[in-house]
């Protein structure tokens, strides 16, 4: 008879067990399912465990700090677009620049890959002139140079990383962070969204 109550305690420890582990794996799961929706708490950490406001005045502190790394991100953005305009004009005039005793610009055209050359005349007033009507192929890469393309590089890896920061904001679920960076968001593309020629995410 000992042993046979033995034998059902065992049992009923191990239905414990099972019944603990799945308890475990349920609560577990449902904090992730919570985790996956939008809640208020004022008391949710950014970056670090050490960035928890905990007050409504460090909350809101917090809120405004993303507003203007969120601008800061548009202005970004909106600089490389410049920046990549000034870049391809460059680029331009160090092609088509004509040098006195130098072959004329018609040759230097008609052998450049990414211009497409058509002879027209022109008539005005009985007036006829030679033209040249240069259509550049906008697809063709810009060739490597040391002055430009690091630059470009470390302006990618600013942007990518304050993107990823905004991002890291936004996945905490917090209504007030969310709606933080779409306030910096709109705000930054008020102010300089006319600048820029490059879709951000």
């Amino acid at each position: 008879m000992a042993h046979m109550d033995m034998s059902g305690m065992d049992g009923m420890d191990g239905m414990g067990d099972s019944s603990g582990s799945s308890s475990g794996s349920s609560s577990s799961t449902m904090a992730m399912l919570m985790a996956m929706v939008f809640q208020t708490d004022i008391q949710t950490p950014l970056y670090a465990n050490s960035w928890t406001p905990h007050s409504t005045g460090a909350y809101a502190g917090t809120c405004i700090f993303l507003i203007v790394l969120t601008v800061i991100a548009r202005l970004l953005v909106a600089f490389k677009g410049r920046q990549e305009r000034i870049w391809a004009d460059q680029n331009a005039q160090r092609r088509y620049v004509v040098v006195n005793g130098k072959e004329p610009i018609s040759e230097r055209l008609s052998r450049d890959p990414d211009a497409k050359q058509m002879n027209m005349m022109l008539s005005e007033n009985g007036v006829e002139e030679k033209v040249f009507v240069v259509e550049r192929k906008h697809s063709a890469a810009q060739p490597w140079r040391f002055s430009v393309d690091p630059a470009r590089a470390a302006l990618d890896t600013v942007i990518v990383g304050v993107g990823y920061l905004l991002m890291l904001a936004v996945m905490t679920m917090n209504v007030g962070y969310f709606m933080s960076v779409l306030g910096g968001t709109f705000l930054g593309s008020l102010l300089v969204g006319r600048y820029s020629s490059l879709p951000y995410h």
